[in-house]
């Protein structure tokens, strides 16, 4: 047991997959701008990490070395697209704001280097701790890049006004922005890092 929680730990801090790993930031860059956005693109992420770990962990014996990415991008996919689908049946303005960045999960570095790296060389039960952490700490990153975002951008949080009678700066709504945020807490991330090491 102490393994598994071990594996579904790393994911959140050790090796979160946006600020230790650096991985999936085109849609963490694109979708931050609101906290609801972070949350939706991180449980749909979630979703199809752990539903693509899970199945890849299982058809690893079976699927042939030569065609082992296209199978796996095929699974990823089956889960996107159900992921998309709900969000349209459930949510379709959260999908809306979302966009594009929902189907190119499928091609999402996270989902498909974890299949590639971890799925596809562990059992079943591990993968799925290991999806578990990766997909919260991927959404962890995104609610704070967006809440800061959005704290900072338009002075409000979930419709809220936060801070009142203090003029937003505009510039954290913008991609540049989202740069910025995510840059410093890269390096904050970098800076706890050496300090542990």
């Amino acid at each position: 047991m102490k393994k598994l929680i071990k594996e579904f730990l790393k994911g959140i801090i050790k090796e979160n997959p946006t600020f230790v790993l650096a991985l999936g930031l085109c849609p963490t860059l694109a979708v931050s701008v609101s906290v609801r956005n972070g949350i939706g693109m991180g449980i749909a992420a979630g979703f199809v990490l752990l539903g693509s770990n899970v199945i890849i962990a299982m058809i690893k014996n079976i699927v042939p070395e030569r065609i082992r990415i296209p199978c796996y991008i095929v699974v990823i996919a089956t889960f996107v697209t159900i992921a998309e689908l709900m969000l349209k049946a459930y949510s379709p303005v959260l999908n809306r704001a979302l966009g594009i960045y929902v189907p190119l999960i499928v091609v999402n570095c996270i989902i498909l280097g974890r299949a590639e790296a971890y799925a596809s060389k562990n059992s079943v039960i591990n993968s799925l701790f290991d999806a578990l952490g990766m997909g919260l700490g991927f959404t962890l990153a995104l609610i704070l890049i967006s809440g800061i975002r959005e704290i900072l951008g338009s002075g409000k949080l979930f419709g809220y006004t936060i801070m009142g009678g203090v003029e937003p700066a505009l510039l954290f709504i913008m991609p540049s922005g989202a740069l910025l945020v995510i840059g410093l807490l890269l390096g904050l991330f970098n800076l706890f890092k050496k300090d542990r090491a």
